[in-house]
């Protein structure tokens, strides 16, 4: 399953995990500070980063004024939603 994600400037998505599939991020605009299993991670536009199966994971825009665009590929035997554990959230999903 492939996506297409936007980050608003100051932004940040769920710290999350999941069981049942990896993901590779492709950083197109801006650049994506991850944080991988607790550890900071600057990527840059045109780099890339890979997710593990259980990996804890969060992605977060840190520039105030530009938008950030990456692209998501899971692999992986399953790609519902319901396969996220989500463990910090800034909008109050579980």
């Amino acid at each position: 399953k492939v996506k297409r994600i936007e980050v608003q400037p100051g932004k940040r998505l769920s710290y999350q995990r999941h069981s049942r599939r990896a993901e590779h991020w492709y950083v197109v605009r801006g650049t994506a500070k991850v944080t991988l299993n607790g550890v900071e991670i600057l990527v840059p536009s045109g780099e890339a980063i890979d997710i593990a199966r259980e990996d804890a994971h969060r992605v977060e825009n840190p520039d105030a004024s530009e938008l950030l665009v990456f692209i998501e590929t899971q692999t992986g035997d399953y790609f519902g939603e319901d396969d996220i554990v989500r463990l910090e959230d800034d909008f109050g999903r579980n």
